[in-house]
């Protein structure tokens, strides 16, 4: 996932970070039973600067997992053998510590391996126990085919082994930007479809770090990510021939990837330059799904002057009339970028509150100013993903082609718009029929649906569902639609704004972006 807040600050602590280890300042102790098979492997290490509530910086630290902790070293050389499992974790507890100017906060696990190992335990005799019995079933079984004991001992296994999973996954809770505690049982319902998420969700240094930061009524303004491993003694600067060095030595800015923030980055004099190209951003797989609800936004690309989101279905673009209607995008946006945003209102565009998908907000005036004349002009390509609620070959409609619809506002009927061919706004839509595919609904019932790229030339209002829904249209709904068509409980409106091309108002390149719907 894209870096969501910028990384120069955190870059050069990190650096710090870094240095401390090599020079035996710091260290990462092991304070869980080591795993053979994870020996040596590379750890993130992450950090995270934040604003108090009087305004002084705060340089939070950690590391990824939570078999190992970073520890300042006081001289003695503790391992997590030398002592008895109820004092092992206070031995390593040690968390605030000064390097350089640099004052140090180290953030513990949210979940600690004492608690993980508890969790897993009812289960893991068992589990080992099958997991022999299946090894040995299937020397003797014939080749090719599992026999009916060898499927039975694999099924109990799998019950077992998501039990366990689901036992750790309860341990899991987030503090939120805006003051919520969510569940990572929450949290997958809304960002993973409900689907169990991988191992480890929730011990990568992102959320362990915004978790605390939020928990401690902390602002956070900036974040670094990096790969490190100790390879021998306090060399860290390979693992299996990855390069994972965090800094260029040769004194110059090195050019960033697309994934990573392309920001300038200042090293001190006597510290080398940081190289924000080898920097690791969140992790698509964990903090993918963690991070969007923790931030109350999920981030597709941002810089200094643009910020692009994915918006979830069901909120609000900018805010509405009433202390209900305050909670939107803008607001959000506001809340977790601070005084960086310039503007009172800086959403260029809207997007309906059931509809999802991309989003462009400013942080400046100018850049404001710019895509706003882009959007007038028609210079803003954009794309759409719906699925309407039949099959339109049925009605004779073409695969391709083009439409121009005249709609005004029902003022009797607000927010409806209604057709009216001599007072209405110009509606110009594309469309492209993608494939007939069968629709699943929240009550299990399944039907056909119509899979269609829409591309808008113009920006009316609800200009893509009344394109589909009017009868001077297509004259199918998009399903889920709660003003031109049927929405039943538990399902949402099947449109997404996947994919817009448009200018940089800053560099003048042109850059498209792309989300694939969830549906």
């Amino acid at each position: 996932m894209f870096p969501p807040l910028p990384q120069e600050k955190a870059a050069i602590i990190l650096e710090e970070v870094i240095l401390a280890i090599k020079e035996g300042k710091l260290s990462l102790k092991q304070i869980a039973r080591p795993s053979q098979e994870r020996k040596n492997q590379w750890v993130m290490l992450g950090v995270l600067v934040c604003r108090d509530k009087d305004g002084n910086e705060v340089n939070l630290v950690t590391n990824s997992g939570n078999a190992r902790k970073l520890k300042v070293e006081n001289g003695k050389e503790n391992v997590w053998e030398d002592f008895p499992p109820e004092e092992r974790d206070s031995q390593v507890s040690s968390s605030n510590f000064q390097l350089s100017s640099f004052n140090f906060q180290l953030v513990p696990p949210i979940v600690s391996a004492e608690e993980i190992e508890e969790a897993l335990s009812e289960n893991d005799k068992r589990i080992h126990e099958l997991t022999e019995k299946i090894a040995s079933e299937s020397v003797h079984s014939e080749s090719g085919n599992m026999n009916f004991e060898l499927k039975k001992l694999r099924t109990e296994r799998e019950k077992l082994c998501t039990e366990s999973l689901e036992k750790v996954h309860a341990l899991y809770n987030f503090h939120c930007i805006d003051g919520k505690i969510l569940s990572l049982k929450e949290i997958c319902a809304r960002y993973n479809q409900g689907k169990l998420p991988p191992t480890g969700t929730g011990d990568c240094c992102a959320p362990k770090l915004f978790d605390y930061a939020f928990s401690h009524e902390l602002f956070p303004i900036s974040l670094a990510e990096t790969a490190y491993t100790e390879t021998s003694g306090n060399d860290c600067s390979t693992a299996e021939g990855v390069p994972l060095a965090v800094w260029s030595n040769s004194g110059s800015q090195t050019s960033t990837t697309t994934n990573v923030l392309a920001e300038s980055v200042t090293a001190k004099p006597d510290r080398p330059t940081p190289n924000p190209s080898l920097l690791t951003p969140p992790c698509d797989e964990r903090c993918g799904i963690l991070l969007p609800a923790m931030l109350s936004l999920r981030i597709l690309y941002r810089d200094e002057t643009i910020c692009v989101v994915n918006k979830e279905s069901g909120i609000l673009s900018v805010p509405g009339r009433g202390e209900d209607k305050k909670d939107c995008v803008e607001s959000r946006f506001r809340r977790l970028f601070g005084d960086s945003v310039e503007i009172a209102q800086p959403a260029v565009h809207r997007l309906d509150m059931e509809t999802s998908g991309i989003m462009i907000l400013a942080f400046t005036k100018e850049a404001h100013r710019e895509l706003n004349r882009q959007f007038e002009a028609k210079e803003v390509q954009k794309e759409y993903v719906a699925l309407l609620d039949g099959v339109l070959a049925k009605k004779g409609i073409s695969q391709t082609g083009s439409m121009e619809l005249f709609f005004r506002l029902d003022v009797e009927n607000r927010p409806h718009q209604i057709w009216d061919a001599e007072n209405g706004k110009s509606a110009v839509t594309q469309w492209q029929i993608l494939d007939v595919e069968r629709y699943h609904a929240p009550d299990g019932s399944t039907r056909n649906a119509t899979r269609v790229l829409f591309m808008p030339h113009t920006g009316r209002t609800h200009q893509l569902r009344l394109a589909s829904a009017d009868s001077h249209g297509f004259g199918t709904a998009i399903i889920g639609d709660t003003l031109y068509g049927h929405c039943d409980e538990g399902e949402r409106l099947m449109l997404h704004a996947q994919k817009i091309t448009f200018t940089h108002p800053l560099t003048g390149r042109q850059m498209t972006i792309d989300c694939p719907p969830e549906f």
